[in-house]
Protein backbone atom coordinates (compact mmCIF):
# COMPACT_ATOMS: atom_id res chain seq x y z
CA UNK A 1 0.00 0.00 0.00
CA UNK A 2 1.52 3.39 -0.94
CA UNK A 3 2.21 5.98 1.72
CA UNK A 4 0.37 9.29 2.01
CA UNK A 5 3.40 11.09 0.52
CA UNK A 6 3.55 8.67 -2.42
CA UNK A 7 -0.12 9.30 -3.19
CA UNK A 8 0.42 13.05 -2.92
CA UNK A 9 3.42 12.75 -5.23
CA UNK A 10 1.33 10.91 -7.84
CA UNK A 11 -1.21 13.74 -7.78
CA UNK A 12 1.44 16.15 -9.06
CA UNK A 13 0.61 14.71 -12.48
CA UNK A 14 -2.90 16.23 -12.26
CA UNK A 15 -2.64 19.67 -13.88
CA UNK A 16 -5.26 22.40 -13.66
CA UNK A 17 -5.62 23.32 -17.36
CA UNK A 18 -6.52 26.90 -16.52
CA UNK A 19 -3.90 27.65 -13.85
CA UNK A 20 -1.28 25.41 -15.54
CA UNK A 21 0.01 23.98 -12.29
CA UNK A 22 -0.53 20.74 -10.43
CA UNK A 23 -3.35 20.51 -7.92
CA UNK A 24 -0.72 19.69 -5.28
CA UNK A 25 1.20 22.91 -5.94
CA UNK A 26 -2.08 24.85 -5.94
CA UNK A 27 -3.13 23.37 -2.59
CA UNK A 28 -6.29 21.90 -4.09
CA UNK A 29 -5.85 18.45 -2.53
CA UNK A 30 -8.13 18.76 0.48
CA UNK A 31 -7.67 15.27 1.91
CA UNK A 32 -6.37 11.77 1.23
CA UNK A 33 -7.98 8.87 3.10
CA UNK A 34 -6.51 5.37 2.89
CA UNK A 35 -8.39 2.22 3.87
CA UNK A 36 -7.23 -1.30 4.85
CA UNK A 37 -8.77 -2.84 1.72
CA UNK A 38 -6.49 -0.77 -0.51
CA UNK A 39 -9.10 1.81 -1.50
CA UNK A 40 -8.17 5.49 -1.48
CA UNK A 41 -10.51 8.49 -1.24
CA UNK A 42 -9.27 11.86 -2.48
CA UNK A 43 -11.07 15.16 -2.00
CA UNK A 44 -10.20 17.96 -4.43
CA UNK A 45 -11.11 21.60 -3.83
CA UNK A 46 -12.38 23.48 -6.88
CA UNK A 47 -12.28 27.22 -7.49
CA UNK A 48 -15.97 27.31 -8.40
CA UNK A 49 -18.95 25.02 -7.67
CA UNK A 50 -19.89 24.75 -11.34
CA UNK A 51 -16.36 23.96 -12.52
CA UNK A 52 -16.70 22.79 -16.17
CA UNK A 53 -13.61 20.58 -15.92
CA UNK A 54 -14.73 18.65 -12.85
CA UNK A 55 -14.91 15.39 -14.81
CA UNK A 56 -11.40 16.02 -16.15
CA UNK A 57 -10.06 16.28 -12.61
CA UNK A 58 -11.93 13.14 -11.57
CA UNK A 59 -10.51 11.07 -14.43
CA UNK A 60 -6.98 12.38 -13.90
CA UNK A 61 -7.04 11.69 -10.13
CA UNK A 62 -8.35 8.16 -10.63
CA UNK A 63 -5.67 7.47 -13.23
CA UNK A 64 -2.79 8.89 -11.21
CA UNK A 65 -3.62 7.25 -7.88
CA UNK A 66 -4.96 4.04 -9.42
CA UNK A 67 -1.58 3.40 -11.06
CA UNK A 68 0.12 2.97 -7.67
CA UNK A 69 0.86 -0.55 -6.47
CA UNK A 70 -1.57 -1.75 -3.82
CA UNK A 71 -4.41 0.64 -4.68
CA UNK A 72 -7.59 -1.33 -5.35
CA UNK A 73 -9.99 1.55 -6.06
CA UNK A 74 -10.07 5.34 -6.04
CA UNK A 75 -12.93 7.52 -4.87
CA UNK A 76 -12.95 11.20 -5.81
CA UNK A 77 -14.98 13.86 -4.04
CA UNK A 78 -15.09 17.62 -4.49
CA UNK A 79 -15.62 20.72 -2.41
CA UNK A 80 -15.03 24.41 -3.10
CA UNK A 81 -12.25 26.69 -1.90
CA UNK A 82 -13.37 29.22 0.67
CA UNK A 83 -13.13 32.93 -0.06
CA UNK A 84 -9.99 33.18 2.09
CA UNK A 85 -8.44 30.18 0.32
CA UNK A 86 -9.20 31.71 -3.09
CA UNK A 87 -7.63 34.98 -1.97
CA UNK A 88 -4.54 33.11 -0.78
CA UNK A 89 -4.30 31.27 -4.09
CA UNK A 90 -4.61 34.54 -6.03
CA UNK A 91 -1.83 36.04 -3.92
CA UNK A 92 0.34 32.96 -4.43
CA UNK A 93 -0.12 33.14 -8.19
CA UNK A 94 0.26 36.91 -8.29
CA UNK A 95 -3.09 37.36 -10.01
CA UNK A 96 -5.93 39.79 -9.48
CA UNK A 97 -8.46 37.04 -10.09
CA UNK A 98 -8.68 33.38 -10.93
CA UNK A 99 -9.44 32.43 -14.56
CA UNK A 100 -13.10 32.21 -15.45
CA UNK A 101 -12.56 29.22 -17.66
CA UNK A 102 -11.28 30.37 -21.07
CA UNK A 103 -9.55 27.05 -21.72
CA UNK A 104 -11.58 24.94 -19.35
CA UNK A 105 -13.88 23.91 -22.18
CA UNK A 106 -11.06 23.03 -24.59
CA UNK A 107 -10.73 19.25 -24.66
CA UNK A 108 -7.42 18.83 -26.54
CA UNK A 109 -4.54 21.19 -27.28
CA UNK A 110 -2.11 20.33 -30.09
CA UNK A 111 1.05 22.38 -30.66
CA UNK A 112 2.29 22.13 -34.25
CA UNK A 113 5.98 22.89 -34.74
CA UNK A 114 8.74 22.31 -37.23
CA UNK A 115 12.14 23.31 -35.93
CA UNK A 116 12.83 25.27 -39.12
CA UNK A 117 10.91 27.57 -41.44
CA UNK A 118 9.79 26.85 -44.97
CA UNK A 119 8.34 23.37 -44.45
CA UNK A 120 4.70 24.44 -44.79
CA UNK A 121 3.80 24.20 -41.10
CA UNK A 122 1.17 26.96 -41.17
CA UNK A 123 -0.38 25.58 -44.35
CA UNK A 124 -0.66 22.18 -42.69
CA UNK A 125 -2.13 23.78 -39.53
CA UNK A 126 -4.82 25.69 -41.44
CA UNK A 127 -5.84 22.71 -43.54
CA UNK A 128 -5.69 20.34 -40.59
CA UNK A 129 -8.08 22.62 -38.69
CA UNK A 130 -10.47 22.70 -41.64
CA UNK A 131 -10.24 18.92 -41.97
CA UNK A 132 -11.06 18.44 -38.28
CA UNK A 133 -14.06 20.76 -38.70
CA UNK A 134 -15.18 18.66 -41.68
CA UNK A 135 -15.06 15.63 -39.37
CA UNK A 136 -17.60 17.33 -37.12
CA UNK A 137 -15.15 18.64 -34.52
CA UNK A 138 -15.20 22.12 -32.99
CA UNK A 139 -11.81 23.66 -33.71
CA UNK A 140 -9.77 26.75 -32.91
CA UNK A 141 -6.40 27.91 -34.23
CA UNK A 142 -4.01 30.08 -32.23
CA UNK A 143 -1.39 31.64 -34.49
CA UNK A 144 1.56 31.74 -32.09
CA UNK A 145 4.06 32.37 -34.89
CA UNK A 146 4.40 35.95 -33.73
CA UNK A 147 7.07 36.95 -36.24
CA UNK A 148 5.74 35.04 -39.25
CA UNK A 149 1.99 35.17 -38.64
CA UNK A 150 0.13 33.88 -41.71
CA UNK A 151 -2.99 32.13 -40.39
CA UNK A 152 -5.26 35.20 -40.92
CA UNK A 153 -4.42 35.28 -44.63
CA UNK A 154 -4.84 31.53 -45.02
CA UNK A 155 -8.39 31.81 -43.66
CA UNK A 156 -9.14 35.11 -45.41
CA UNK A 157 -9.89 37.09 -42.22
CA UNK A 158 -8.66 40.50 -41.11
CA UNK A 159 -9.55 43.37 -38.80
CA UNK A 160 -9.69 43.86 -35.04
CA UNK A 161 -11.57 41.20 -33.04
CA UNK A 162 -14.52 42.43 -30.93
CA UNK A 163 -14.51 42.29 -27.15
CA UNK A 164 -17.36 40.67 -25.21
CA UNK A 165 -19.16 42.46 -22.33
CA UNK A 166 -17.07 40.46 -19.84
CA UNK A 167 -13.89 41.79 -21.52
CA UNK A 168 -12.97 38.62 -23.39
CA UNK A 169 -11.55 38.82 -26.90
CA UNK A 170 -13.92 37.20 -29.39
CA UNK A 171 -12.01 35.11 -31.96
CA UNK A 172 -12.83 35.46 -35.62
CA UNK A 173 -14.46 32.46 -37.28
CA UNK A 174 -14.01 31.16 -40.83
CA UNK A 175 -15.30 27.88 -42.17
CA UNK A 176 -16.33 26.78 -38.70
CA UNK A 177 -12.82 27.39 -37.28
CA UNK A 178 -12.16 29.98 -34.54
CA UNK A 179 -9.01 31.98 -35.21
CA UNK A 180 -6.76 34.21 -33.11
CA UNK A 181 -3.48 35.82 -34.21
CA UNK A 182 -1.17 38.69 -33.36
CA UNK A 183 -1.83 39.75 -36.95
CA UNK A 184 -5.22 41.10 -35.84
CA UNK A 185 -3.57 43.60 -33.49
CA UNK A 186 -0.76 45.08 -35.60
CA UNK A 187 -0.77 47.06 -38.82
CA UNK A 188 -0.96 44.86 -41.89
CA UNK A 189 2.42 43.39 -42.92
CA UNK A 190 4.23 45.16 -40.08
CA UNK A 191 7.08 43.41 -38.28
CA UNK A 192 6.68 42.41 -34.65
CA UNK A 193 9.85 43.27 -32.72
CA UNK A 194 9.34 41.97 -29.20
CA UNK A 195 11.51 40.50 -26.49
CA UNK A 196 10.68 37.45 -24.40
CA UNK A 197 8.59 39.08 -21.62
CA UNK A 198 6.29 40.80 -24.14
CA UNK A 199 5.83 37.54 -26.04
CA UNK A 200 5.01 35.71 -22.82
CA UNK A 201 2.40 38.31 -21.87
CA UNK A 202 0.77 38.29 -25.32
CA UNK A 203 0.55 34.51 -25.49
CA UNK A 204 -0.83 34.33 -21.97
CA UNK A 205 -3.56 36.77 -23.00
CA UNK A 206 -4.36 34.75 -26.11
CA UNK A 207 -4.92 31.70 -23.93
CA UNK A 208 -6.66 33.25 -20.93
CA UNK A 209 -8.46 36.31 -22.32
CA UNK A 210 -9.89 34.86 -25.53
CA UNK A 211 -13.44 33.48 -25.44
CA UNK A 212 -12.59 30.16 -27.07
CA UNK A 213 -15.73 28.47 -25.74
CA UNK A 214 -16.18 24.73 -26.18
CA UNK A 215 -13.56 23.23 -28.49
CA UNK A 216 -12.67 19.66 -29.31
CA UNK A 217 -9.27 20.82 -30.58
CA UNK A 218 -7.17 23.96 -30.20
CA UNK A 219 -4.31 23.90 -32.72
CA UNK A 220 -1.36 26.13 -31.83
CA UNK A 221 0.80 27.13 -34.80
CA UNK A 222 4.28 27.52 -33.29
CA UNK A 223 7.09 29.62 -34.75
CA UNK A 224 10.14 27.79 -36.11
CA UNK A 225 12.90 26.94 -33.69
CA UNK A 226 13.07 26.30 -29.98
CA UNK A 227 12.98 29.82 -28.54
CA UNK A 228 10.88 31.89 -26.15
CA UNK A 229 7.47 31.19 -27.68
CA UNK A 230 7.82 27.42 -27.60
CA UNK A 231 9.06 27.45 -24.02
CA UNK A 232 6.28 29.82 -22.91
CA UNK A 233 3.58 27.63 -24.44
CA UNK A 234 5.11 24.54 -22.88
CA UNK A 235 4.83 26.27 -19.50
CA UNK A 236 1.27 27.46 -20.11
CA UNK A 237 0.00 24.24 -21.72
CA UNK A 238 1.63 21.31 -19.89
CA UNK A 239 -1.00 18.85 -21.14
CA UNK A 240 -0.65 19.71 -24.83
CA UNK A 241 0.66 17.27 -27.40
CA UNK A 242 3.30 18.20 -29.93
CA UNK A 243 3.00 17.36 -33.64
CA UNK A 244 6.12 17.87 -35.75
CA UNK A 245 5.95 18.89 -39.42
CA UNK A 246 8.99 18.06 -41.56
CA UNK A 247 9.88 17.51 -45.19
CA UNK A 248 11.42 14.25 -46.45
CA UNK A 249 14.82 15.96 -46.70
CA UNK A 250 17.39 14.58 -44.28
CA UNK A 251 18.52 18.06 -43.27
CA UNK A 252 14.97 19.15 -42.40
CA UNK A 253 14.42 15.93 -40.49
CA UNK A 254 17.54 16.51 -38.38
CA UNK A 255 16.44 20.07 -37.54
CA UNK A 256 12.92 18.86 -36.69
CA UNK A 257 14.55 16.38 -34.31
CA UNK A 258 15.77 19.36 -32.28
CA UNK A 259 12.18 20.51 -31.83
CA UNK A 260 11.34 17.08 -30.47
CA UNK A 261 14.29 17.35 -28.11
CA UNK A 262 12.99 20.74 -26.91
CA UNK A 263 9.56 19.22 -26.33
CA UNK A 264 11.06 16.44 -24.22
CA UNK A 265 13.09 18.92 -22.18
CA UNK A 266 10.01 20.95 -21.26
CA UNK A 267 7.89 17.84 -20.68
CA UNK A 268 5.67 18.21 -23.75
CA UNK A 269 4.57 14.89 -25.19
CA UNK A 270 5.49 14.41 -28.85
CA UNK A 271 2.39 12.81 -30.36
CA UNK A 272 3.06 12.39 -34.07
CA UNK A 273 4.90 13.47 -37.22
CA UNK A 274 3.47 14.84 -40.49
CA UNK A 275 5.66 14.77 -43.60
CA UNK A 276 4.97 17.65 -45.98
CA UNK A 277 6.19 18.10 -49.58
CA UNK A 278 6.40 14.35 -50.01
CA UNK A 279 6.99 14.30 -53.75
CA UNK A 280 5.43 15.97 -56.81
CA UNK A 281 3.31 14.13 -59.37
CA UNK A 282 3.05 15.60 -62.88
CA UNK A 283 -0.25 15.64 -64.79
CA UNK A 284 1.09 12.66 -66.77
CA UNK A 285 1.56 10.69 -63.55
CA UNK A 286 5.34 10.92 -63.28
CA UNK A 287 6.53 11.40 -59.69
CA UNK A 288 9.54 13.44 -58.58
CA UNK A 289 10.93 13.22 -55.03
CA UNK A 290 12.06 16.86 -55.04
CA UNK A 291 12.94 16.93 -51.34
CA UNK A 292 14.14 13.35 -51.05
CA UNK A 293 12.48 10.35 -49.45
CA UNK A 294 11.83 8.93 -46.02
CA UNK A 295 12.67 11.81 -43.67
CA UNK A 296 9.27 11.82 -42.01
CA UNK A 297 9.13 8.06 -41.51
CA UNK A 298 12.67 8.04 -40.16
CA UNK A 299 11.86 10.78 -37.65
CA UNK A 300 8.64 9.05 -36.58
CA UNK A 301 10.51 5.77 -36.06
CA UNK A 302 13.24 7.52 -34.09
CA UNK A 303 10.68 9.18 -31.81
CA UNK A 304 8.49 6.05 -31.65
CA UNK A 305 5.37 7.99 -32.70
CA UNK A 306 2.99 7.55 -35.65
CA UNK A 307 3.53 9.20 -39.03
CA UNK A 308 0.06 10.69 -39.54
CA UNK A 309 0.43 11.48 -43.24
CA UNK A 310 2.76 12.12 -46.17
CA UNK A 311 1.38 15.25 -47.86
CA UNK A 312 2.45 15.62 -51.52
CA UNK A 313 3.33 18.86 -53.27
CA UNK A 314 0.38 20.18 -55.27
CA UNK A 315 -0.15 23.60 -56.79
CA UNK A 316 -3.71 23.95 -55.42
CA UNK A 317 -2.40 23.58 -51.85
CA UNK A 318 -0.25 26.67 -52.32
CA UNK A 319 -2.86 28.54 -54.35
CA UNK A 320 -5.60 28.09 -51.75
CA UNK A 321 -3.29 29.20 -48.93
CA UNK A 322 -2.90 32.51 -50.77
CA UNK A 323 -6.60 32.65 -51.67
CA UNK A 324 -7.69 32.38 -48.04
CA UNK A 325 -9.73 29.16 -48.20
CA UNK A 326 -8.09 25.87 -47.12
CA UNK A 327 -7.70 23.29 -49.89
CA UNK A 328 -9.58 20.62 -47.91
CA UNK A 329 -12.65 22.85 -48.24
CA UNK A 330 -12.39 23.77 -51.92
CA UNK A 331 -11.11 20.45 -53.30
CA UNK A 332 -11.25 17.60 -50.77
CA UNK A 333 -10.27 15.12 -53.52
CA UNK A 334 -6.91 16.76 -54.23
CA UNK A 335 -4.08 14.36 -53.22
CA UNK A 336 -2.72 16.82 -50.66
CA UNK A 337 -6.21 17.39 -49.21
CA UNK A 338 -6.77 13.65 -48.94
CA UNK A 339 -3.50 13.23 -47.03
CA UNK A 340 -4.35 16.05 -44.64
CA UNK A 341 -7.81 14.59 -44.05
CA UNK A 342 -6.06 11.31 -43.21
CA UNK A 343 -3.86 13.19 -40.74
CA UNK A 344 -6.97 14.74 -39.15
CA UNK A 345 -8.52 11.33 -38.63
CA UNK A 346 -5.25 10.10 -37.13
CA UNK A 347 -5.19 13.08 -34.79
CA UNK A 348 -8.74 12.31 -33.65
CA UNK A 349 -7.66 8.73 -32.95
CA UNK A 350 -4.86 10.04 -30.71
CA UNK A 351 -7.50 11.51 -28.37
CA UNK A 352 -10.07 8.74 -27.88
CA UNK A 353 -13.37 9.73 -26.33
CA UNK A 354 -14.18 7.90 -23.12
CA UNK A 355 -17.54 6.21 -23.53
CA UNK A 356 -19.97 6.06 -20.58
CA UNK A 357 -20.40 2.74 -18.84
CA UNK A 358 -24.04 1.67 -18.67
CA UNK A 359 -25.25 -0.52 -15.86
CA UNK A 360 -27.61 -3.32 -16.70
CA UNK A 361 -31.18 -2.86 -15.56
CA UNK A 362 -32.34 -4.95 -12.61
CA UNK A 363 -34.58 -7.96 -13.38
CA UNK A 364 -38.31 -7.27 -13.28
CA UNK A 365 -38.82 -9.49 -10.23
CA UNK A 366 -36.19 -7.50 -8.34
CA UNK A 367 -38.17 -4.26 -8.47
CA UNK A 368 -39.74 -3.58 -5.09
CA UNK A 369 -37.76 -6.37 -3.43
CA UNK A 370 -35.16 -4.10 -1.90
CA UNK A 371 -32.72 -4.49 -4.80
CA UNK A 372 -30.95 -1.32 -5.95
CA UNK A 373 -32.84 0.78 -8.47
CA UNK A 374 -31.31 0.57 -11.97
CA UNK A 375 -29.24 3.57 -13.01
CA UNK A 376 -27.89 4.79 -16.32
CA UNK A 377 -29.57 5.50 -19.61
CA UNK A 378 -32.13 3.35 -21.38
CA UNK A 379 -31.37 2.97 -25.05
CA UNK A 380 -34.24 2.50 -27.53
CA UNK A 381 -34.19 -1.00 -29.01
CA UNK A 382 -35.36 -1.73 -32.54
Amino acid sequence: MPTHDEILKSLEAVIDPELRRSIVELGMVRSIDQHPDGSVDVTVSLTTPGCPIRSTFETAVRTAVGALDGVTSVGVAFDVLSADEKAGLQQKLGRGSLPAGALAQVSNVVCIGSGKGGVGKSTITANLAAALAAEGKTVGVLDADVWGYSIPRMFGVQGRPPVTPDRKIQPFEAGGVKIMSIGFFVEEDSAVVWRGPMLHKALTQFLEDVAWGELDFLLVDLPPGTGDVSMTLAQLLPQAKFVIVTTPQATAQKVARRSAEMAHKVNLEVGAVIENMAGFVTPSGERFAIFGEGGGAELADELDVPLLARVPLTMPLREQADAGIPLVVTDPDDPAAQSIRQAARGLIAMFPVELPVFQAAAPADAVGSGAPEPVGISLPMA
